[in-house]
């Protein structure tokens, strides 16, 4: 008598844009540093571009011809990423309905990390430094559930649940584009400080587990925002925080410089983590001093 095939769990999420990767399986392990030894393999992630629209090949040089009032929408492909846990199968249908009916918001938050790192990776081997990572309020459709191997890697299951994201995580969307700072931004009534951007990058790398990066990135946000935000017309109201930033600089070199080698000790992470938010903390009084 046969044994039943394993289960896999999986997380799926669609986006209203091809995502990238040519479309196929795609194996990922964990490198194992230093030397980054071959690791088993830890998930299977599908990408697949679905209702993609024809393309049509223009002859000849490029031409262009009148647009029609009030156009219907242009379609769209629509593109999909299946992430699937090969490390830890089920241990059949009965374990793996009752890890469905008890899993949620997280197994998904996990999936995308694992999706986000192959977008990196694509990003890097391309060198497209318009690719860009994908958030959780972005997915059109967002799904979890098992199946057997083949069934999943083929966007099938057994058994899945298409997961609703909630009104927090929308309000929360909304705190991050206060409407008053960007007209006041776009109205060139405020100018934007270069450390914003810089502090936005080193948030990236350090929320998608890329410390090194980070570290290395989060120097130059620190000097430019101590230069910023001395010279900013509400100083004073920031003296405090500067006064911190200041002092969390000597251990914010000391972790860039390990980055520059290798990977960072746990008290040098942690200092990235105090020095960024730190820096997020004083952008944040900043924009309220100026509302």
């Amino acid at each position: 008598m046969s044994s039943p095939s394993p289960l896999f769990r999986f997380v799926q999420v669609e986006f209203p844009w091809a995502l990238g990767p040519p479309d196929g399986r795609y194996l990922v392990r964990t490198p194992t540093p230093p030397a980054r030894a071959r690791a088993a393999p830890s998930h299977v992630i599908v990408f697949a571009t679905l209702g993609a629209p024809e393309r049509r090949r223009l002859a000849g040089r490029r031409r262009t011809r009148a647009a029609e009032p009030q156009p219907d929408p242009t379609p769209v492909a629509t593109g999909r990423a299946t992430i699937i846990d090969a490390a830890d199968p089920l241990d059949g249908a009965e374990q793996a309905r009752s890890w469905l009916d008890a899993t949620g918001e997280d197994e998904l938050d996990g999936g995308l990390r694992v999706l986000n790192q192959a977008l990196h990776a694509f990003r890097l081997v391309t060198a497209d430094p318009y690719l860009q990572p994908v958030a959780r309020r972005q997915a059109i459709i967002a799904r979890i559930g098992f199946g057997a191997g083949e069934q999943v890697a083929d966007g099938l299951w057994t058994a899945a649940r298409e997961l609703v994201a909630t009104d927090g995580r929308v309000r929360r969307a909304k705190l991050l584009s206060p409407q008053a700072r960007l007209a006041a931004v776009l109205g060139a009534r405020e100018l934007p400080l270069a450390c914003e951007e810089l502090a936005l990058r080193a948030r990236l790398d350090l929320d998608h587990g890329r410390p090194r990066e980070a570290a290395l990135q989060l120097l130059v946000t620190l000097d430019a925002a101590i230069a910023e935000l001395t010279t900013d017309p509400h100083a004073a109201m920031l003296a405090d925080r500067l006064t911190q930033l200041r002092g969390l600089r000597e251990s914010t070199a000391a972790a860039a410089q390990q980055a520059l080698s290798g990977p960072l000790a746990p008290e040098q992470a942690e200092t990235v983590s105090l020095t960024l938010s730190r820096v997020e903390a004083a952008l944040r009084a900043r924009a309220a001093a100026g509302s």
